[in-house]
Formats: structure tokens, sequence, C-alpha cells
């Protein structure tokens, strides 16, 4: 009698979700089935989602109960809190699978190559977003004594960035925030925040509820320059072809037109300023540069050769996340992409055998959460091409006690399905005194003892 296809997945956010999901309501589902483990570094799934979302916006968490949906099926096992490649390489993925997904995403920072970016008070968005999610391998502190604060770019990463420097902490409490985040936010001292782009507002890259809610907070005044509503041939195009564009350049029209109200704290969203350099005094920042850019009648912008200094104390750079380099597989450093062919990973010109990619690790760190689904049915569509014409590695250990006895074998504590319900009930269970929904385990340690796993004896263990 035939056994299921034995897939790994690598990654267990919303791509390593759907390709499951797919794989799932496949035709091979049916006969002779799948089975499915997916691995995740973090003790807890849902990657970008728990990790990489702004706590005060529940409606896209809403999409981890789709996603549970998947994880609860019998055919798919969660082996949290095992990292690739330190626990388990990928010819020991071969040796236990027939196929191995990877989706791991993006978590990085993109470089923004401009004098003065490595002084004090420069930072990425990805490490703040990182923080105030309460990931467990950053900080718990994070400086926040800058009265006027820069944000480069103009996707929704800057807006999350802009938004939690510029609300207050009590606006955020009923949020799942841990409490080392409320107390720094608490001591936050921006008043001022200001977002530059580069290019104009037909170009921002910012989705149209998520500019909206902006203005939805009772201490945060925003504020657009009216000179910096200003369009050409191209970005007329981009209206006319692009309900999102043409939703966001209205939302940004009404705002630049507008009286300035008495919010304690203002937001200014720049248009045609390129960041040229950080300035700086005793190694840290005191200022940020910036070209004036202009239309050039095609969306585009050139610089003017007109500058301006803005006196700020802090900078965040939310030019676009990049993937981490997967040991053992190829690399394309330019997109910080896997290579690959409809999902299939390609070195030298000829696909790797049993080796996938899907999401943010195969076409970079770009579109919403939802996209991936796309990435997904195409990738499991080849993997299983290859499975129905023989083209998959045959493992040597594929039943699956087999990978509980290799990760008890290599003394891996790894959390399970069954411990991410214990988890979730522990944070629910500590934000129940306060009314709040839930309130958010920072701590490995923490997180793997309130998931279950024994042997953890105190916080020494969270970066073990």
């Amino acid at each position: 009698m035939p056994r299921p296809l034995r897939v790994a997945i690598v990654g267990a956010g919303p791509a390593g979700i759907y390709a499951a999901d797919a794989l799932l309501k496949s035709e091979a589902a049916a006969e002779p089935g799948v089975s499915i483990d997916i691995f995740e570094r973090m003790p807890a799934p849902f990657g970008l989602i728990r990790y990489g979302v702004a706590p005060d916006h529940p409606r896209i968490k809403g999409i981890i109960t789709a996603l549970h949906q998947v994880l609860d099926k019998p055919q798919v096992r969660l082996f949290g809190n095992v990292d690739y490649p330190t626990d388990i390489t990928l010819d020991d993925l071969h040796a236990l699978y027939d196929a191995v997904i990877f989706s791991t995403g993006a978590t990085a920072d993109r470089a923004l190559d401009i004098p003065g970016i490595g002084l004090d008070g420069s930072y990425g968005a990805a490490d703040f977003v990182s923080w105030y999610d309460g990931h467990p391998d950053v900080p718990r502190t994070w400086p926040l004594d800058a009265e006027k604060v820069a944000v480069l770019g103009v996707g929704n990463v800057a807006l999350d960035v802009a938004r939690i420097l510029a609300k207050t902490a009590d606006e955020l409490l009923p949020t799942e925030i841990p409490a080392n985040v409320y107390d720094g936010l608490k001591a936050n001292k921006a008043l001022e925040i200001h977002v530059f782009g580069r290019r104009g507002p037909a170009q921002a890259k910012f989705s149209p509820m998520e500019l909206r809610e902006l203005d939805h907070s009772p201490s945060i005044e925003v504020i657009v320059n009216p000179e910096d509503i200003d369009y050409d041939e191209g970005s007329i195009a981009t209206r006319r072809s692009n309900k999102q564009a043409d939703m966001v350049a209205k939302t940004l029209e009404n705002w630049a037109i507008r009286d300035i109200g008495d919010r304690p704290h203002k937001l200014f969203l720049h248009f045609f300023e390129s960041p040229a350099e950080v300035v700086g005094e005793d190694g840290r920042v005191t200022g940020l540069r910036t070209e004036r850019t202009a239309l050039d009648g095609t969306g585009n912008v050139k610089g003017t050769g007109e500058f301006t200094t803005w006196d700020v104390q802090s900078v965040y750079r939310a030019v676009g996340y990049l993937s981490d380099e997967l040991p053992k597989l190829p690399w394309d450093v330019e997109s910080g992409t896997v290579p690959d062919e409809g999902g299939r990973v390609v070195e030298a010109g000829r696909p790797v055998p049993s080796t996938y990619v899907t999401g943010w690790i195969r076409r970079g760190p770009i579109g919403l959460i939802g996209h991936t689904k796309g990435d997904a049915n195409e990738t499991v569509a080849n993997l299983l091409a290859d499975h129905a014409e023989g083209r998959l590695l045959t493992p040597s250990t594929p039943a699956p006690e087999a990978v509980d006895a290799f990760l008890a074998d290599r003394g891996v504590r790894y959390t399970t399905w069954e411990g991410w319900y214990r988890l979730d009930a522990a944070e629910k269970a500590l934000g129940e005194p306060q009314g709040r929904e839930r309130v958010k385990i920072v701590e490995r340690a923490d997180m793997l003892r309130a998931s279950g796993v024994t042997g953890i004896a105190d916080g020494s263990a969270a970066a073990e």
C-alpha cells in the first residue's frame, strides 16, 4: 500500500501555511494522502502576523483564524523552536521527507546607502517593529528620547512605525503589547513625526485603509503640504489604472487643503523629498538632509539640486525588508531571494531535487499577506507534478515518528500545535484581569514553558 506523500515546510508564517492548505486541497491528499510537518524557529507559529503586524491592527491579525483551520488538520504537525540549519539541515530534511518547501519570509531591514545612516539614533524599521511586537530575540528596551523623528519610506511599514511613535502608550494599552513595550512607549518623547517619500502622492505604496486610520487617533494631527500634491502624465495614468492609488491620492488631497487642528502629536507626510544624508554630531543623529525632487512626466522623479535639512534627532528607515540567506541553497544577493522557476529551487540552471520555495523568500518582500496564496498554489502544483512524474528524491526514513526521534536525539526542545493552544490560553489569561484580549509573552523561555516544554530552567534558555 503506498504511503502518504511526506512534505516538510520550513517557516510557519502565512506563506508556509498557505502551502500546507494547497497540499491538503490537492488530489494527492485524497490518494495516497499527504503528511505535512511545519518547522518554525520561533516557539509560536504565524510569522509576520505575530511579529510584523502592528498591535493596533487586530483586523489583519484576524487572518490567524483562517490559518488555525489549516493547522488544526490531522495531516499537519507543527515543530516550533526548531531552527534551520542549526537544529535540522537540508540533508536531514531530504532524509525524512519526499519534498521540502522553504517559506522563511523576510525579517531584516534592507540597507539604505546614504552618508550617516550608521549614526546612533538611526534605526531600521524592522528592528523597531520586532521590539514593539514583543519578539523574543531583540532587546527589551528601545530608546525613545527624540522629540522630532524622521521615517524614510511611503509603504505600510513606514505608516505603522510613524503611527506607533505618534500614538500615546495608553492608546495602545488595550492591545496585546507586553509590559516592557507599554513602559517604553510611556516614556516616548516624540511630538513630531516626519514621513518622507522620494516620489509623489500617486506613487505612495500605502494601502488606503492604513492611510485613513492615521487620522482616527485623537492624539495624531496628520499634515500634508499642499505643494506636495502634484501629478504628471504618468501619475494620472497610475491613478486611472489603480483604484487603490487613486484612493490614497484623494485622501492626501483632502488632508492638504484642510486647516491644521490642535491634536498634540504632529505627523507630517512629505513627498518629493529624497533622503541624501543623515546629519550627525558627536556620533549621534541631529538632522536629515533631503533633496527636493520633481516629476519627469513618467511618474518617476529627478533631483532638483535643492536641499533641506530637517531638525530631527532620530531616523527610521522603512525602505523594505530583506530575507536571511539560507545555507545550502542558492542565493541571489541583489534581490535577497532563492532563485527559482515556478517555485522549484534552481541552481546553475537546473532544479535542485525535492526543494521548493514560496512567499517572500521566493519573490521578495512585496505585496500583502494574501498575495502569497498564489505563490503557494503554483509551488505546490509543481511539487505535485514532480511527484507524479517520479522526480522527487526517496527519503531514507519517511515515517513520521522518525522526526520525533531525530529531534529528541539532537536534544531539540520543540513546541507543538497543542503547545500553541496552551501558550494562546496563557496569553489570554494574562490579559483578562485588565479587560484585554491578551498580553503577549515575550521571553523565549517563558513561551516554551507556557507551551508545555519541560526542562526550561530560567531566562538563560531564551537564547539557546
